[in-house]
C-alpha cells in the first residue's frame, strides 16, 4: 500500500471480519499491523485478494487491553477535510473568475482529498455498503468534473482565450500552501502517536504542496511570458493527478 486509498480499501475489505481490535498502518514503510483475537488465514487470505502484494511478516502474540482507535486522530482528520474542503471552494470560485485552470484542478485535487478523508469519516458505523457506495458515487462524480476540466483545457489551447490574472493565482496558491503547509505541522506535531489515516494523510498532504508550488510557478510563467500555456499545462498535470485519484476512489466502492 502507498497511499490514502489503498488504505482504506484493505479496511473495507476487513470490515466484515469479527475478532479484529484494532489496525495501525504505515503507510511510509508499506506495513499494516492487525491486532486481533481470531484465525489469521482468513485476515491474511482477504488481503492477499486485493492483489496488493500483501504478505504476512510475522504473528506474535501481545496484549491488547486498552487497544483503540486515537480520537485525537479523528478529530485531526476532521480538521484536514475542513482545510481542503474549504479551499476546493475559494480555489473554484477564483479559478473561474481569473481563468484559472491551474486553480481549478487544483480545487479538484482538493476535493479528491476530501472525498478520501470523508469517506473513511462519514462513514464509521454504517455499513459495508455504505461505504462503498459512497466510493462509487465520490469517485464518479471526480472523473465526471476531471473530463470537463480536460475538455476545457482543449478549447482553451485551440481557441483564443483571456490570459489569466497570475496574480489571483499566485496569492490564493500561497494561502492553499500555507494552509497545507499547516495540516502537515500539525500531521508531524503528532507523528509519533499517529498510526492509521494520520500517515496516510500525510503523504496526501505533500503531495498538495508540490501541486500549490506549481501552480505558483504557472502564475509567475504567465505574467513572464503573457501567456496562457504555462497555466494550461499545469491544469492537465493536476488534472490527472485528479483522474487517478478518482479510480483509486472508485477501488474502494469495488
Amino acid at each position: 500500500m502507498d497511499c490514502p486509498s489503498e488504505e482504506n480499501l484493505i479496511r473495507l475489505k476487513l470490515d466484515g471480519l469479527s475478532g479484529i481490535h484494532n489496525l495501525e498502518f504505515d503507510i511510509p514503510g508499506r506495513r499494516l499491523i492487525v491486532y486481533h483475537s481470531r484465525r489469521i488465514e482468513q485476515i491474511e487470505n482477504s488481503i492477499i485478494e486485493l492483489k496488493l502484494g500483501g504478505k504476512k511478516l510475522k504473528t506474535e502474540e501481545v496484549d491488547i487491553t486498552g487497544i483503540a482507535e486515537n480520537k485525537n486522530q479523528q478529530k485531526l482528520l476532521w480538521t484536514v477535510l475542513a482545510i481542503n474542503f474549504g479551499f476546493f471552494l475559494i480555489e473554484m470560485t477564483t479559478g473561474l473568475i481569473s481563468k484559472s485552470m491551474g486553480l481549478i484542478a487544483d480545487s479538484l485535487d482538493m476535493l479528491a482529498d476530501s472525498f478520501v478523508y470523508g469517506i473513511s469519516l462519514f462513514a464509521v458505523g454504517g455499513t459495508l455498503n455504505r461505504k462503498k457506495r459512497v466510493a462509487r458515487l465520490a469517485g464518479y462524480f471526480q472523473i465526471i468534473l476531471a473530463v470537463i476540466g480536460f475538455a476545457e483545457v482543449i478549447r482553451r489551447f485551440l481557441g483564443v482565450e483571456k490570459i489569466p490574472d497570475f496574480s489571483t493565482m499566485i496569492i490564493v496558491s500561497v494561502f492553499a500552501l500555507i494552509a497545507n503547509g499547516i495540516c502537515l505541522y500539525l500531521m508531524q506535531k503528532s507523528k509519533s502517536k499517529a498510526e492509521a489515516h494520520m500517515k496516510a494523510s500525510l503523504v496526501f498532504t505533500s503531495n498538495d504542496v508540490i501541486i500549490n508550488l506549481g501552480v505558483i510557478t504557472a502564475g509567475v510563467l504567465v505574467h513572464l511570458f503573457n501567456s496562457n500555456r504555462p497555466d494550461l499545462i499545469v491544469g492537465t498535470i493536476v488534472f490527472l493527478f485528479v483522474i487517478q485519484g478518482a479510480f483509486r476512489i472508485l477501488k474502494l466502492g469495488k
